[in-house]
């Protein structure tokens, strides 16, 4: 081969090499969005599930709705703190330093973390507990600081959980209210169901789970006999969303619980508000803040519907039948 071959061909495979590398860099340049595509973060405490929770899948339709989609006009950073509280600052300030335009946060507990990890930073709650009390806002009018979203007041929603236990089991004396202690949130609805339970004749207990595994819990539950549970949902107590139903109907203990999927793994009755409609509402925060809105001043909005749920299959094992006004009431019957 002569030499003036020898250089046609390396010029033909340099040349080949350029175009190849030149066809990758387009084509990553489509698969990876552009520096300018904002990203926020999405901070939660229990383990990220596939498909997404009823939660984030609201959420996520929410920003379809507003013309979003991850990857493509908005890159969602997504962290969980897989039910460690400990990992959570640690988490809200990893999001922080990726100068994400909006934190987005799921229950007290993350956005304290999120809080203690900016004040500048726009923060979103999906939900939370009333966040005036717990100093993350001045006002649900005018929020005031870097915290606006969605808030469901759990202290009024307690009461009306234990009357409409009451209601459907008339003989119901003594409740076992499962929480955590250690959340500041939960303390107020804690408080407000003492003091319903109070003016309706029925005793209630607290069955702390601030350090409690499942086999402490049910040692806890066993040892209060008590003829009903109850829970103040919070991402601790969720942990247990599985076991808490199961746990009940093993032992014929009617429950009323305050999260819709632990009455769908068993439990008899739910009151909750609609979180994924609630987390859907949530984006149009996102949206605003985006567009250059300050969180300061958007005002924190409140569920539009809370839901009664009742599953009758579960009554049917246990022995109960519904009164009437129950089941006229009911907004979801599982059977």
């Amino acid at each position: 081969m002569s030499t003036g071959t020898r250089n046609r061909m390396r010029r033909s495979g340099a040349a080949a090499l350029v175009l190849s590398c030149a066809a990758l860099l387009a084509f990553a340049a489509q698969a990876q969005p552009p520096a300018s595509v904002p990203r926020i973060g999405y901070l939660v405490h229990s383990p990220l599930t596939d498909p997404p929770s009823p939660e984030r899948a609201g959420f996520l339709q929410g920003l379809r709705e507003l013309g979003y989609e991850d990857g493509k006009n908005i890159v969602i950073e997504y962290r969980s703190a897989e039910g460690d509280p400990e990992m959570l600052p640690f988490l809200a300030q990893e999001l922080v330093e990726l100068k994400v335009k909006a934190l987005v946060g799921l229950g007290s507990p993350v956005i304290r973390a999120a809080r203690q990890a900016s004040d500048t930073v726009p923060i979103v709650m999906l939900f939370a507990a009333d966040p005036v009390a717990l100093g993350f806002v001045q006002s649900l009018a005018r929020p005031g600081t870097n915290v606006t979203g969605m808030t469901h007041m759990p202290a009024d929603l307690g009461p009306k959980r234990l009357e409409l236990l009451k209601t459907a089991l008339p003989a119901v004396k003594h409740v076992a209210v499962v929480w955590d202690a250690s959340n500041r949130g939960a303390v107020p609805e804690w408080k407000a169901i003492e003091h319903a339970a109070r003016g309706i004749g029925v005793r209630v207990s607290s069955i702390d789970i601030t350090d409690a595994d499942v086999d402490v819990l049910g040692a806890r539950l066993a040892a209060a006999r008590p003829d009903a549970i109850m829970t103040i949902i919070d991402p601790h107590v969720a942990a247990y969303r599985q076991f808490l139903p199961r746990f009940a109907l093993e032992r014929r203990i009617p429950t009323m619980f305050d999260w819709k999927p632990l009455a769908e793994a068993g439990g008899l009755m739910s009151y909750v508000p609609d979180f994924p409609d609630m987390a859907r509402r949530a984006a149009g925060h996102v949206d605003k803040i985006l567009k250059g809105a300050d969180p300061a001043e958007l005002p924190i909005q409140q569920p539009t519907e809370v839901l009664l749920t009742v599953n009758l299959k579960t009554a049917k094992a246990l022995g109960i039948a519904f009164p009437q006004p129950i089941l006229l009431r009911a907004d979801n019957v599982i059977e």
